[in-house]
């Protein structure tokens, strides 16, 4: 354990070892710019999150699902516009997820995507190592010092042209318990966004971009505003001009959905649009209307951006942007294209391909994908609508009128909940938390690259089904017995013939998902309970 003195005499405590060059990204002035962060925003982060609780607490929280009429004036105050495009964000039509391992960021580099989302949230599991080792990859690449050989011999290196790099750190409500001070662990938001500003946004800027944000998980347009004032802080404090720092986010829980128009004016100078988190979002509507028997979604592999609420949700964001100047960026694409399955890769892109092509004439100015493979799929499609214009901001969806009521009609939705559905929410999840506890955040599973955000969808649909014994098409309820049993049964398959390494990363997970999804009282967040049992003090 090390420290260093941060402003005002108190101390940074790392609580966890250094491994090679970690020392190049936690330098005591770069722990001292997050200490200063953690002090100015800290408590005001400790407020908003209360405010979440108590929402949450006070049972019902779908009832507070309205346009809010204390905001109602920035709303109908049509001259306001955020920032124009910044340097490398004019043109997103194809932007590529991933999270900041070595490999991960030349391949993400390397991939013909006009921006790379490098990810410390969902697609990175928050280890020590991840954590630091990520923010070196992101300090090398920068530097165009970047190169990889893997075990088999095979050099990886950073080609001429690379995408705009935006980086997204933890949400709000995650802590980085390696790191304390005053014995409290700082917020994982301030550390990945305070390591990076403080070692990078000169360079950047020096290499005609920016320090570019993705900001994940926020719930209201107060925290929006806590976010535009550590931008505006970090800028004067580092003497970075105004409004250089640029940040998409993320509307992918339901309250935000609300408040999109508010979120894009507490951040009007630092805006870089927003963008549809379709599975969060899902995951969100579940949260807020779970004990609401009128509104259980079929299984989630049923639930598509042509589902009625999904369809308002997007839309509205579209008109949304549009009406402001701001880009709109679509949901994710998936599917890991296989050289042993020619039909199926065949079939998937040309799914893929439909997928863009729908929202390219929504109007959206780019979109997502998970696979360098699915580039060209997303780039051609969203070429076909905008030819050589870098995007469609002059695109106005005065055609679109969304309700509050249609924003959370989920008694539309096409599907049933089946037993299959279940059992794949089970086994994904299972699959998926073996190799987080183990260290890994971005899991290939059924030829889709997962995140976390698939295993909070598919916990809290399991815990809604339980708590209304939901029943399947042939009458089947779905009760805890029932998922203990499947549980039982779906760590059979995946322990069978399985090392002891591997047994104890299956009980782990098995562990996460009993106590996410079969207790009375759900946590807010997997990652929460799971981080602070199985990464805190982990050597990998």
């Amino acid at each position: 354990m090390t420290s260093t003195t941060a402003r005002g005499g108190s101390a940074v405590l790392v609580g966890a070892d250094l491994r090679p060059r970690f020392d190049e990204i936690l330098t005591p002035d770069a722990l001292d710019f997050v200490a200063e962060l953690t002090t100015a925003f800290g408590p005001r982060r400790t407020e908003l999150l209360q405010a979440r609780e108590a929402r949450y607490a006070a049972g019902q929280p779908a009832q507070s699902l309205r346009f809010l009429e204390e905001t109602a004036a920035i709303r109908a105050d049509k001259t306001w516009r955020v920032a124009p495009p910044a340097p490398g964000l004019a043109d997103r039509r194809c932007e590529i997820t991933g999270p900041t391992s070595r490999k991960m960021t030349i391949n993400a580099l390397n991939s013909d995507a006009k921006v790379w989302m490098a990810d410390f949230e969902d697609a990175t599991s928050p280890t020590w190592f991840n954590v630091v080792d990520g923010q070196l990859n992101l300090y090398d690449a920068i530097r165009r010092q970047i190169d990889f050989t893997d075990p088999n011999g095979k050099r990886y290196e950073v080609g001429e042209a690379t995408p705009t790099i935006l980086v997204r750190p933890r949400g709000w409500h995650l802590d980085e318990k390696h790191l304390t001070l005053d014995g409290a662990p700082l917020p994982g938001a301030l550390v990945d966004f305070g390591l990076f500003f403080f070692h990078n946004a000169q360079a950047l800027i020096e290499a005609g971009a920016g320090p570019y944000f993705y900001l994940p998980k926020m719930e209201s347009h107060l925290e929006a505003r806590l976010w535009n004032e550590v931008f505006s802080h970090a800028q004067q404090a580092l003497d970075i001009p105004y409004g250089t720092v640029r940040a998409t986010c993320l509307i992918e829980t339901t309250p935000a959905a609300f408040e999109m128009e508010e979120i894009l004016y507490e951040l009007r100078d630092h805006s870089a649009g927003l963008n549809a988190g379709r599975w969060d979002y899902i995951f969100s509507m579940i949260k807020n209307f779970a004990d609401d028997p009128g509104h259980l979604l079929p299984d989630r592999s049923q639930i598509t951006m042509t589902s009625p609420f999904m369809a308002a949700y997007a839309n509205l964001l579209v008109k949304t942007c549009h009406a402001r100047g701001a880009h709109a960026i679509g949901g994710m694409a998936a599917f890991v294209p296989s050289k042993q399955n020619q039909e199926a890769t065949a079939a998937a892109l040309a799914t893929t391909a439909a997928d863009k092509k729908r929202e390219a004439s929504q109007g959206f100015d780019g979109s997502w994908v998970a696979h360098p493979d699915l580039v060209p799929t997303c780039t051609a499609a969203f070429t076909e609508i905008l030819a050589e214009r870098p995007n469609q901001l002059d695109r106005q969806r005065d055609d679109v009128a969304v309700t509050a009521a249609e924003l959370v009609d989920v008694s539309t939705t096409d599907g049933s909940i089946t037993l299959k559905g279940l059992r794949t929410n089970l086994r994904v999840s299972l699959e998926y938390l073996a190799a987080w506890i183990g260290g890994t955040g971005a899991v290939a599973i059924d030829h889709l690259m997962e995140d976390a955000a698939t295993v909070e969808i598919s916990r809290m649909q399991t815990w809604q089904w339980i708590r209304h014994a939901a029943s399947t098409p042939d009458g089947t309820p779905i009760t805890r017995a029932l998922v203990a049993k499947l549980l039982d049964e779906q760590i059979g398959r995946l322990a069978d013939g399985a090392d002891d390494a591997r047994q104890r990363l299956l009980a782990g997970a098995r562990d996460v998902l009993e106590h996410t999804c079969l207790v009375d009282n759900w946590p807010q967040f997997v990652t929460t309970y799971a981080y602070d049992r199985y990464l805190v003090g982990a050597t990998h």
